[in-house]
């Protein structure tokens, strides 16, 4: 996460809040996660203290790729996007 992004919601220029889809990466394990939350650093701080039952065990994660959309529903479609086969390899392409 690019340094002073950390701690405050993103906005559009309607003062909209914008929806954040994430992909996480396992430090354990190397699997990605995709999803998406108002903000992301909040939802990995839950990621992280086992509050998701797919993610409980392959903590701790990271985020590597975060994206901004004006509303849930173009959100939705992107993170359909990242979860699918070809998403996915998308996003393998981008971890460090």
């Amino acid at each position: 996460m690019p340094a002073g992004r950390q701690g405050f919601l993103l906005r559009n220029k309607r003062n909209a809040l914008m929806i954040e889809v994430y992909a996480i990466l396992s430090e354990k394990s190397g699997e990605i996660y995709v999803g998406m939350a108002m903000s992301a650093e909040k939802r990995l701080k839950e990621h992280n203290f086992g509050k998701n039952r797919y993610t409980k065990g392959l903590k701790p994660w990271k985020i590597f790729h975060l994206e901004y959309f004006p509303d849930w529903s173009t959100a939705r479609v992107r993170e359909k996007y990242l979860k699918s086969g070809i998403g996915k390899e998308y996003l393998k392409s981008l971890v460090p």
